[in-house]
This record gives C-alpha cells, sequence and structure tokens, in this order.
C-alpha cells in the first residue's frame, strides 16, 4: 500500500481529519436522469430518508447533486437546482449534522447550499464554468473538491485525448488549486479528484487508477469516484450500473490501497465494510 498522508480538511465550521481512515462520501441524485439511479430520489421525502439511511450506514458526506453529469446529460439552470437540492438540505439538517457537499458548478447553488447547511462545495469543472464560485468558496470558508474533467458533460466523451493522462490530469489539479490560492482560497480547504469516466476513455480510466499515487503528488487528499462507472461494465460486461456493485467494490479497494483519503460512492454499507476491513490491515484503525 501507498504511505497514506494525513489532512486536516477545513470545511466551514467542521474540520475533518483525512487519512487515518477511509472517508465514505454516499451519492444522493436529486434528479431524474443521473446515469445510475436518476428518478429514485427525485422526491424530497425519498431523498431525505436516503441521506439519513447512509448516514447511518456508516456514510461520513452526503453529497447530493441536482444536475445529472453523465455524458451527453442536458444542462439544467440553477434555479431548477436549487428547487431540486435546496429542500433536502434543509430537511436533513432538521434531523442531522453529518457533513453535506452541493455538487454543482453553479456559484448561486452553491451558495444557497452552504446557507441552507451545507459544509463542502463540489465543482466538477474545478470552479472553471462558473467565474463566482471561487468567490464563493473563499467568502464562505466552505471546503471545495476540484475534479479534472476535459470539456463539459455534453462533450467529454467526444474521443479525448492526451499526452499522458497521467501527468495531464495531475498538472490540471496543481493549475486549479494555484487558482483557486491566488483567489483566496486556501489549500487546506480542497481535496482534488481525478475525474474518473470525465473525458477519459477505458485506457485512460485504467491508467489513472493504476497510478493514483502520482497524483498524490498534488499534495492535498485524493478523492476517488469509480462507483457503477462505465469502465466497470467494459470490463465486466455489465450494461446496467445497478449490476456494477461488486466491480465498484474491487475499484475501492483498489484506491484505498493506493492511498485514496476519500471515496464517492452508490452502496454505501458496503463500501464501508471494504473500508473498514482494509484501514483495519493496514492502518490499525477499524
Amino acid at each position: 500500500m501507498t504511505n497514506r498522508r494525513t489532512y486536516n480538511w477545513k470545511c466551514r465550521n467542521l474540520t475533518l481529519k483525512l487519512g487515518d481512515r477511509t472517508l465514505v462520501m454516499g451519492i444522493l441524485n436529486a434528479t431524474p436522469d443521473s446515469f445510475s439511479d436518476g428518478g429514485d430520489f427525485y422526491d424530497i421525502n425519498a431523498a431525505v430518508d436516503r441521506a439519513l439511511d447512509m448516514e447511518a450506514q456508516g456514510a461520513d458526506i452526503i453529497d447530493i447533486g441536482g444536475e445529472s453529469t453523465r455524458p451527453g446529460a442536458t444542462p439544467v439552470p440553477a434555479l431548477e437546482e436549487i428547487k431540486r437540492t435546496l429542500p433536502v438540505i434543509e430537511k436533513i439538517r432538521e434531523h442531522s449534522s453529518v457533513p453535506i457537499s452541493i455538487d454543482t458548478m453553479k456559484a448561486e447553488t452553491a451558495f444557497q447550499a452552504l446557507e441552507a447547511g451545507a459544509n463542502i462545495i463540489n465543482d466538477i469543472s474545478a470552479f472553471e464554468t462558473d467565474p463566482k464560485m471561487v468567490e464563493v468558496a473563499a467568502q464562505t470558508a466552505a471546503g471545495a473538491v476540484l475534479m479534472h474533467m476535459k470539456g463539459t458533460p455534453q462533450t467529454m466523451q467526444d474521443d479525448p485525448a492526451y499526452a499522458n493522462v497521467v501527468q495531464d490530469v495531475r498538472s490540471y489539479l496543481q493549475q486549479r488549486m494555484d487558482f483557486a490560492a491566488s483567489h483566496g482560497v486556501g489549500r487546506e480547504h480542497l481535496v482534488v479528484d481525478p475525474g474518473i469516466g470525465f473525458g477519459k476513455t477505458l485506457e485512460h480510466n485504467l491508467d489513472v487508477m493504476r497510478r493514483l499515487p502520482d497524483l498524490a503528488e498534488c499534495g492535498r487528499p485524493l478523492l476517488v469516484g469509480a462507483s457503477r462507472k462505465s469502465f466497470i461494465g467494459q470490463l465486466l460486461g455489465r450494461d446496467n450500473p445497478a449490476e456494477r456493485l461488486s466491480g465498484s467494490l474491487g475499484a475501492a479497494a483498489w484506491a484505498v490501497l493506493q492511498g485514496a483519503h476519500i471515496l464517492r460512492v452508490h452502496d454505501v454499507i458496503e463500501t464501508c465494510d471494504v473500508c473498514r476491513m482494509l484501514d483495519t490491515f493496514v492502518c490499525g484503525e477499524p
């Protein structure tokens, strides 16, 4: 196993210790069209119940999104995204203090979510899509996940090409961290995500997974989101994302052994079991 550095991740009023054990981020899609579970939690009560269930199953963070980012997805206006996510966050906060991240590329959505009780901005465009996003992050002292994506969700799978995918991803993430720092977002607020499945072919995804330790050179904690992704379906012949649990757990275990600090997943209880076993064997932390 790659030695995993420890970090303190500052997320508004919280400081999350990363590295002693693997944290699990549970995915909550308040959307009608996400690639794996679109429509399942579109109802507010169903979404809140799912969030509380994931917390009970061991999720350390709940990641709430109101816009599908699957390849070719139709963009959603900020007002619609807010309509889908804000009531869910507010209602979760009536019952729980679990850390919440808002999965959005829009500054207004992020600001409203943070005001409602979220702690983290998960921006798959790494502050590129909306120029005001970095201002929101700086002003609110939110935690932020900066992800690599080539293109947009609408174009990212249109024949992506790299000179060296791992070097390119690492360079991009370093540049975006420098950009954030130059606009008042301290590095202690940042986590990086290599963007498995975002503007990458099967071989690109495999290269990134194989060389996750190289991305640790960015000097910030590493989040990996491989859960139910298409590369797993391609490798195992599983066209239905719901049938990719075993492959997702294999990818999760590999990511932990390669130094990932956070796993973003659909299947929380199963992933928590895997993480607890690996953390116990390797780190002595059950």
